[in-house]
């Protein structure tokens, strides 16, 4: 029978979710408690895969077994098995095709940026010294929803057959006083695609780059035409949504 399992994770301490030949990752730390709590080889499969050093609010991940499941029993033992800075939700059986990765129609990432220096939130946001125009920004924001193929956003040499993607949401919005978020929605993200978009944008908002010279980069679909990447740790996919029909 098919699963999922949602949880969350402060990802500082992992070198992103999937498992890694050089550091640990959170797909390692889960996959050895459910090996361990079910005593069979139990491999999960995520429904992305955020880099080193990104936090998530809420990650889907399936697994199969053949045994009977007690979900609430099993979330409680993973909790007390996993580390401090993983945590499990929910375990809840779905429908025998139900994909973490390929069934998902949506996936919802925020970044913080902040604009004051701040010692409480410093591994979550990215701090800028100079404040950049957000008018600006969200006005270059809402150019994404033009286009659908973003090459000019993926890190290169990936191995996947489309740079399609379908933005729904892209916005900045002010959380504090001195922080900020943008908010960005799609039915699916290329490798360091948001990073990458955060980046460019803040070009724009620090003048060095104009409304129409950001839809220039997306058109040429040349990842050296965009803006640097912005770090990891500000980071977090917070929602991954799913047609009904995967929940029996």
């Amino acid at each position: 029978m098919r699963h999922f399992i949602t949880l969350s994770y402060d990802g500082t301490a992992y070198h992103g979710w999937q498992i890694q030949l050089n550091g640990i990752s959170v797909q390692q730390c889960l996959e050895q408690a459910l090996t361990t709590l079910l005593r069979e080889e139990t491999p999960v499969v995520g429904a992305g895969r955020t880099d080193a050093g990104v936090h998530a609010l809420k990650m889907i991940v399936h697994f199969d077994t053949e045994q009977q499941v007690d979900c609430a029993r099993l979330a409680d033992k993973l909790n007390r098995l996993l580390p401090p800075d993983i945590a499990v939700q929910r375990v809840q059986p779905v429908a025998a095709d139900a994909h973490a990765r390929f069934s998902a129609t949506s996936r919802t990432y925020h970044y913080y940026v902040s604009t004051a220096k701040d010692p409480f939130s410093r591994h979550r946001t990215m701090r800028l010294f100079h404040v950049p125009d957000f008018e600006r920004m969200n006005e270059a924001a809402q150019k994404l929803f033009e286009y659908i193929d973003f090459t000019s956003f993926s890190k290169l040499h990936t191995d996947v057959a489309t740079n399609n993607c379908r933005i729904m949401q892209a916005r900045w919005e002010q959380v504090t006083e001195h922080e900020w978020r943008f908010v960005i929605q799609a039915d699916r993200f290329l490798r360091n695609m948001v990073r990458a978009i955060v980046g460019t944008l803040l070009e724009v908002g620090r003048g060095k780059m104009s409304i129409d010279e950001f839809c220039r980069v997306i058109e040429k679909r040349d990842r050296c035409s965009a803006g640097t990447s912005v770090p990891g740790h500000a980071l977090f996919l917070v929602d991954v949504t799913y047609p009904e029909s995967v929940y029996p």
